[in-house]
């Protein structure tokens, strides 16, 4: 052989062992990587572990202090049933009034002059006068203010009526500030406040987006209504006649007058036409 082709085999032969070196090399860099991402996951599983136990630890103090704090709720609701039964007045926010057993299941709202709520049974009288004279019960209410105070779970189970549970929502705007959507307006000095069908109309359809401009025209005088009956005729519907971009047209208002003899709300003076917010 001569120099030329063996130079040439040789230097075939270094390429080939150069290629395989930078192979074996990529091999250790990977084989490092595996090693490195076989540690991580060691550790990751190590602390999952560590987690569900504490995690597990943690679930079963929870649920031992939910069943300890279920039977001292219990217990607190079983003598607050016999307190109530005995005629004591407690005040609202103390009392669970879903869950306390009392006969006959009734409870009655009350307020008191110190401002503050109580619940008591029917006509019961407070043997220690806590908290002083009742201001307004709520059997003394209007129906229309008794659907008002309720949530919107118990409005459904005391009436099917839709225009009745708009009329007992549409009161609870005029009657808290913090409901903000209320379409009630202050009036002159013969109405208290009243509310024109047009804005009626609109804030049904806020109340439910699913509801027609069609069926929110009919639930207008449904509301109307309903409003008529549930506040005993307390309220009147007038019609009036405005302008607008230069036509006229008569539009039909839900009006309270300010001599309306509305429990828990002292009538509009002259000069004043704020009114007082309603208690029970």
């Amino acid at each position: 052989m001569t120099i030329g082709p063996l130079r040439e085999t040789i230097t075939q032969l270094l390429d080939r062992v150069s290629k395989l070196e930078a192979t074996v090399a990529e091999h250790e860099q990977l084989k490092h990587r595996v090693e490195k991402v076989e540690a991580e996951n060691d550790r990751l599983r190590s602390t999952l572990s560590e987690y569900e136990r504490r995690f597990n630890a943690t679930d079963a103090k929870t649920d031992a202090i939910a069943k300890k704090s279920q039977v001292n709720k219990e217990r607190v609701e079983e003598l607050q049933a016999r307190e109530l039964e005995k005629g004591a007045h407690l005040e609202r926010e103390n009392v669970d009034s879903q869950t306390i057993d009392v006969h006959d299941g009734r409870l009655e709202k009350i307020t008191k002059d110190d401002g503050k709520q109580y619940f008591r049974l029917p006509n019961g009288e407070d043997p220690l006068d806590r908290g002083g004279n009742i201001t307004l019960a709520h059997a003394d209410l209007l129906p229309i203010q008794q659907l008002a105070r309720v949530d919107d779970d118990m409005l459904r189970s005391m009436t099917s009526s839709r225009p009745a549970r708009l009329a007992a929502k549409l009161w609870k705007a005029r009657e808290d500030d913090t409901v903000g959507d209320s379409p009630w307006k202050r009036g002159s000095r013969s109405i208290r406040e009243y509310v024109k069908s047009s804005d009626l109309r609109h804030w049904i359809r806020r109340q439910d987006r699913g509801i027609s401009k069609t069926y929110a025209k009919k639930l207008v005088s449904r509301v109307f209504d309903a409003l008529l009956d549930l506040t005993k005729n307390r309220v009147a519907i007038s019609r009036k006649t405005e302008r607008k971009n230069g036509l006229s047209y008569t539009e039909r208002r839900l009006l309270i007058p300010s001599d309306a003899a509305i429990p828990g709300e002292v009538g509009d003076s002259p000069t004043d036409t704020a009114t007082d917010g309603v208690h029970g």
